[in-house]
């Protein structure tokens, strides 16, 4: 969407249409295109009619970022569809080193907090997805069991374009495979789960005080985590 940064609206309404492939999003009678010139058919109407509201809320100017709903199907189509296993492949690899495996080793009270706060993910991933992830105190690299990785990368390579899009967003944000799996199973509130990928800074916040730049900072990265929620909720109703 780099190229309408600077484009004016062209067209006065958008609507959905349905095909056989889905749900197409057309401007003015005519078929909604990526950057890429994917024609924007999406599997379910309430996500054609996110995106087709996205573009009716446009003011003269065109203003992608306030599109995140179009910028995340446009992802799916353009670049998910073109590489859906080097993306699952990429995801999968958060396993490794998931945040939810890495403690503090001292203070306890901030080794106690990580422990309630994430070993019932781990728990839940543990019997959902047939993967024991164990937790390992201290920074330096420790394997997890290759079985539980193999596990957890087959069920994202099962995901749908639309899906991966979302999750990615929801896997880097937070920096956690779990909890990108645990945010498309609804597992908890999903702000609930973008807090709990913050234990540490905001241990470190309590700490040492609040940054302004770096709450700025994480309060975006919190509405586009939410966004990718807000996606895949969509992408399955």
């Amino acid at each position: 969407m780099s190229g309408w940064n600077t484009a004016k609206r062209f067209w006065k309404s958008a609507a959905v249409a349905e095909t056989e492939e889905g749900f197409a999003v057309e401007l003015d009678a005519r078929p909604l295109k990526t950057p890429a010139k994917t024609p924007v058919v999406v599997p379910t109407r309430a996500l054609a009619e996110a995106i087709a509201a996205e573009w009716d809320a446009q003011g003269e100017q065109i203003d992608p970022m306030s599109m995140p709903v179009t910028r995340c199907a446009n992802s799916a189509l353009d670049k998910v569809a073109q590489q859906h296993a080097e993306v699952a492949d990429m995801l999968a690899e958060y396993g490794g080193t998931d945040l939810l495996c890495y403690r503090a080793d001292s203070p306890e009270a901030l080794v106690q907090r990580q422990a309630e706060a994430w070993d019932p993910v781990l728990d839940w991933a543990a019997e959902t997805y047939g993967a024991r992830l164990k937790p390992v105190a201290g920074v330096m690299f420790q394997g997890q069991d290759a079985d539980a990785l193999e596990s957890l990368r087959l069920k994202v390579h099962e995901m749908d374009n639309f899906e991966l899009a979302a999750f990615h967003d929801l896997v880097c944000l937070s920096g956690s495979l779990v909890l990108g799996f645990a945010a498309v199973s609804d597992f908890a509130p999903i702000d609930e789960l973008w807090s709990l990928s913050r234990i540490d800074e905001s241990w470190q916040e309590e700490q040492w005080g609040e940054d302004e730049e770096a709450q700025e900072q994480a309060e975006i990265k919190k509405t586009a985590f939410k966004n990718a929620y807000l996606f895949n909720r969509l992408r399955k109703q």
